[in-house]
């Protein structure tokens, strides 16, 4: 593993001791950030940032980060691209039941669907939580939606599911106010911080389904 990929496999660690949505609150973190929608970070604005969530990488380690995804030579990395690497593998099999749920709460086929999407087909009649009689039906699609939901109150990130996340991604002066919508990269980032925890295709796939109602 060269020094690039040894870095990137700690800051996924480290996200993903954060509980499933660890990648997903990164990810939203950056992408309010991008408020100029360049969708690039420099080696200063990605140290900073992590900075910011308790994530520390070092000058150097950065920079290797930046190098590795600058794809114009700018000096800076492209954001899409760096949180598609860090999320963790997943096989064809569950890049594929991911793609299909969302394809089926995407009617327009724009590519966004809204909280009231999601709350209208999710099922969480087959979370291990709710089986073992940990949760209701009604707890599990909460806490599910708070993954992706804006808060009524101060207008900002819903992250009850992060919660290591909360006191900054609840307070940081650069976030503004957005709309409950949730796009194919933020369902993928959840979702892959979910698969990290699922150890067969064939349990992930049969979750995607029950959840979903495929």
């Amino acid at each position: 593993m060269d020094s690039v990929n040894a870095t990137v496999e700690k800051l996924r660690v480290q996200c993903l001791s954060r509980g499933a949505s660890g990648i997903q609150g990164l990810a939203r973190f950056f992408r309010r950030l991008d408020q100029d929608g360049s969708r690039s970070l420099d080696a200063g604005e990605l140290q900073r940032g992590l900075a910011e969530l308790g994530l520390v990488l070092d000058k150097a380690e950065a920079e290797g980060v930046c190098r590795r995804w600058d794809r114009d030579s700018s000096g800076t990395l492209d954001l899409e691209e760096f949180l598609r690497a860090l999320r963790p593998p997943m096989s064809q099999a569950r890049e594929a039941i991911i793609a299909a749920a969302f394809a089926k709460l995407d009617r327009s086929g724009d590519g966004v669907v809204t909280v009231d999407d999601l709350r209208g087909v999710y099922s969480g009649r087959a979370h291990p939580k709710v089986r073992s009689g940990e949760w209701t039906e009604e707890e599990v699609l909460r806490r599910f939606l708070d993954n992706f939901d804006s808060s009524e109150k101060d207008g900002q990130v819903g992250v009850q599911g992060a919660p290591s996340l909360l006191p900054i991604l609840a307070s940081g002066p650069h976030l503004e106010p957005v709309c409950s919508q949730v796009t194919l990269a933020e369902f993928q980032d959840y979702y892959c911080g979910v698969s990290a925890s699922v150890d067969t295709d064939e349990e992930f796939v049969a979750m995607m389904t029950s959840a979903w109602r495929l």
